[in-house]
C-alpha cells in the first residue's frame, strides 16, 4: 500500500504564491513518478507538473510553466510544487498522484496512487 498526503493549500490573491507538499509512505519503492494534477468545479482532472526518481527533466502543463517548479526529496519521500505568480485560474483541488513507472505521463489514467487532494483558492 502507498499513502500520499498533500498539505499546503489556502487561499492567496492573485500574483502570491503558495509550495504544497506531499508525502509518499508505505510501499513507496514502486513510485518512479510522482505529479501535481488539478481539478475545478466542472473540469476534467488536468496534469500539472511532473518529475520522476532518476532526475531527469520535469515536464510541466503549458499553463503553468515558468510559474510553478516539481522538486522532489527522495530521502524524506516528499514532492514539492512551489507555485509563483498564481492567477484566479489557478484555483482548483491539486491532487498528488504516484505512477510506477519512470515515464511521465499526463493522463490520470495512468497514474496508480492518489492524495486526498488540497484546495488552493486564488482571489482576483
Amino acid at each position: 500500500q502507498v499513502q500520499l498526503v498533500e498539505s499546503g493549500g489556502g487561499l492567496v490573491q492573485a500574483g502570491g504564491s503558495l509550495r504544497l507538499s506531499c508525502a509518499a509512505s508505505g510501499r513507496t519503492f514502486n513510485i518512479y513518478t510522482m505529479a501535481w494534477f488539478r481539478q475545478a468545479p466542472g473540469m476534467e482532472r488536468e496534469f500539472v507538473a511532473g518529475i520522476n526518481w532518476s532526475g531527469s527533466t520535469p515536464n510541466y502543463a503549458d499553463s503553468v510553466k515558468g510559474r510553478f517548479t516539481i522538486s522532489r526529496d527522495n530521502a524524506e519521500n516528499t514532492v514539492y510544487l512551489q507555485m509563483n505568480s498564481l492567477k484566479p485560474e489557478d484555483t482548483a483541488v491539486y491532487y498528488c498522484a504516484g505512477r510506477n513507472s519512470i515515464v511521465i505521463v499526463t493522463a490520470p489514467m495512468n497514474y496508480n496512487y492518489w492524495g486526498q487532494g488540497t484546495q488552493v483558492t486564488v482571489s482576483s
